[in-house]
């Protein structure tokens, strides 16, 4: 394809005067050097590993048999790839106190990924493990065996000829994904801040200085990707109060000010967010993050809600595009809200980025019931 875009560019500027040999040397010399760099860092980082102990994901193996033995007899011969296996359990007597153990060391032990056999597994066990990978932020792969697995789409690979099912893929995992996704990120942000507050700043600031004493920009920590806590930039649009990270605004808030209603109902609050996607901690489309002291609460009650911090927060969302925006005045706005953004994450895509971003400035343009 790239030979015949070449072929097609110097064909359509004929006045370049371009040979088909320059063009095949041209071409051949591109791929030889894109083949020399990508196995130059696939070799450096297997060197990094080996000498240097980085870039390792720590692992635990759940059931003990003949194809737990090759993955674990894999992780501990072969570091090159980047697994620091911890411990492999046996659950063969089904003791409820065993698993509960054993959950409990993943947890301990800051275990990344989970590998279990499915046939040392009951289906109660198997079904708790989701959860539990799911509630805390593990990556959960199942080794198969003679047993049906479950209607979803599952990612199947190999490891050294051993075959390995994870259970959730994440697009963004990806190295050229997250590349792309950041690319869009960068650019989008660098527009919006160069054409839109490099202006609006001052004239905003102004306003809000005028109406009430305080600072310009409001922050506030919330949860990021991996559950990592970062500050959240806003535009004020309320008065200082000590109960602003505890309490979101509701309908009719006596907090918010004159001003502040108008940023709030327009969503030009949010604009200072641009900012934190510059600097890498969110993306201008994800989960939106909420508050430290809610999430903690969520992350207890709401089954799946700590899927969402597998990729950065967003400015805007699926979810918030769906209808479940602003306020979460019910359990089942926070459900709704989590169902559509494990929906986002399995099935992210660049033309669904730009649709998002799409709908929101419709939304926007149309009004919102719930922007208060």
């Amino acid at each position: 394809m790239f030979l015949l875009i070449v072929f097609a560019f110097s064909g359509f500027h004929n006045q370049l005067n371009l040979d088909v040999q320059t063009i095949f040397k041209y071409t051949a010399l591109s791929f030889a050097l894109i083949t020399l760099v990508k196995f130059f860092i696939y070799y450096f980082l297997q060197r990094y590993r080996m000498f240097f102990g980085g870039n390792f994901r720590r692992t635990v193996i759940l059931g003990v048999n003949k194809r737990t033995k090759s993955l674990e007899h894999f992780f501990k011969t072969k570091p090159e790839y980047g697994y620091n296996h911890i411990k492999t359990f046996s659950l063969k007597d089904n003791n409820p106190k065993t698993f509960q153990e054993t959950l409990n060391f993943i947890k301990k032990e800051y275990i990344d990924e989970i590998y279990c056999s499915i046939s040392e597994l009951n289906n109660k066990q198997i079904t708790e493990l989701i959860e539990f990978a799911d509630n805390n932020l593990r990556i959960i792969k199942f080794l198969p065996d003679n047993k049906s697995i479950y209607s979803k789409k599952l990612k199947y690979e190999y490891y050294n000829y051993i075959p390995i099912l994870a259970l959730r893929t994440i697009p963004l995992d990806e190295t050229f994904n997250k590349f792309i996704k950041r690319v869009f990120d960068v650019v989008f942000s660098l527009i919006v801040i160069a054409f839109l507050l490099s202006w609006f700043i001052p004239v905003l600031a102004l306003l809000i200085k005028l109406e009430s004493k305080g600072p310009v920009f409001f922050k506030q920590a919330r949860n990021g990707i991996n559950y990592n806590v970062f500050y959240c930039y806003k535009f004020r649009s309320m008065t200082p109060n000590k109960n602003a990270h505890l309490h979101q605004a509701t309908r009719g808030d006596q907090r918010v000010t004159k001003i502040g209603k108008f940023i709030r109902k327009t969503s030009l609050d949010e604009l200072p967010q641009f900012y934190n996607v510059l600097m890498g901690d969110m993306s201008v489309v994800g989960p939106r993050p909420h508050m430290v002291s809610h999430a903690d609460i969520y992350a207890k009650n709401i089954d799946k809600f700590m899927v969402r911090h597998f990729v950065k927060p967003g400015i805007t969302g699926l979810a918030q595009v769906s209808g479940y925006r602003g306020e979460v005045e019910s359990e089942k706005d926070i459900i709704g809200r989590v169902k559509y953004d494990i929906f986002y994450i399995e099935n992210w895509s660049l033309l669904l980025d730009i649709k998002i971003v799409t709908q929101t400035l419709s939304a926007l343009l149309k009004g919102d019931d719930k922007a208060y």
